[in-house]
């Protein structure tokens, strides 16, 4: 049974994804405040509402919803909730929450330039540009108000903002000092190592973003924060993080050294390591194991250990 504790309840709702459920939580402040929204299905929105009535609460007694990243497991059911209630976040939330023709023009068109780079097979094209197809459990929202780093939420005083892009551009956790709790987003899970998902550049910008590099600091970030213990995005809460942070760094460096040792053997692109990697992942999921392909190539270069060579597709290898 959903209860309070610490002035905060853990919501977990069904997802149809492989992750499984998705976390969200309620907190009491000078606004009764969701930290994210569940997917937009059925199920979840019915999981919702019973645990609410377990706590004695309603949809329509939630004042503000704060989202910790904009991918549709965590956004979805905005679409539900009263148009009265606040939205806040990220500001790189907003194209996401609420994406126009153009967005998706700009995603098609940056992708497309990549899966040539990456040596994709031109059949595996449609899939992966149907970007619109991948907003169906998502949600078609505004955000009321930005929160970038060092920000006090509306109503929630006692919390403040800690930007950590990786897992999203737009990710962001909160942190309440006086009791060392942190809600995380998908930046750090108990169970899985959270993938450092491919966005095209922010409006603005021309390089595409590093996240494999980005969720590393952002992970190296929280060590400064005196965390006791982290409300996640998915599964259980992480009370030992130091440790769980070391561990999934090392795991990291030991899966891009591993693939290292076959850029030693010979030159090869994007798709042939990722098919290397995931062989019976990476046509099921073709788009996150080209994630955390390109990521563990991101920090292969970022240690100097490999080097590429310019031109479609991209060969890399060791130097």
């Amino acid at each position: 049974m959903t209860d309070w504790k610490d002035g905060i309840a853990k919501l977990t709702m069904p997802t149809p994804f492989k992750v499984g459920d998705v976390n969200a939580y309620l907190i009491k402040g000078d606004r009764l405040t969701l930290v994210d929204a569940g997917i937009k299905t059925k199920a979840s929105w019915n999981s919702f509402k019973a645990q609410l009535a377990d706590l004695h609460v309603s949809t329509n007694d939630i004042e503000q919803v704060i989202i910790t990243h904009h991918h549709a497991d965590h956004v979805g059911m905005l679409d539900f909730l009263s148009d009265k209630v606040e939205v806040y976040g990220h500001p790189l939330n907003e194209q996401w929450i609420n994406p126009t023709e153009a967005f998706f023009q700009e995603q098609e068109d940056f992708f497309r330039i990549q899966f040539l780079d990456f040596g994709i097979p031109p059949e595996y094209f449609p899939a992966l540009l149907n970007i619109r197809q991948s907003f169906r459990y998502s949600c078609n929202r505004s955000l009321t108000g930005d929160l970038v780093e060092g920000m006090v939420p509306p109503g929630l005083r006692e919390w403040s903002v800690i930007e950590t892009p990786g897992h999203a551009q737009s990710q962001i956790a909160l942190f309440r000092e006086r009791d060392g709790i942190l809600i995380g987003g998908d930046l750090i899970l108990s169970h899985i190592s959270p993938n450092p998902i491919l966005e095209a550049p922010a409006l603005g910008e021309k390089e595409r973003p590093r996240p494999q590099l980005q969720h590393n600091d952002s992970m190296k970030k929280l060590l400064s924060y005196p965390i006791q213990f982290v409300y996640t995005g998915h599964g259980e809460e992480v009370f030992q993080l130091r440790e769980l942070i070391e561990k999934r760094l090392l795991h990291q460096h030991e899966r891009a050294m591993k693939v290292n040792n076959w850029l030693k053997e010979e030159q090869q692109t994007v798709f042939e390591i990722c098919k290397t990697l995931f062989p019976a992942a990476y046509k099921r999921e073709l788009m996150l194991t080209l994630s955390e392909t390109v990521g563990q190539l991101d920090y292969l270069a970022s240690i100097g250990e490999i080097s590429s060579k310019d031109h479609q597709p991209v060969l890399y290898q060791a130097r």
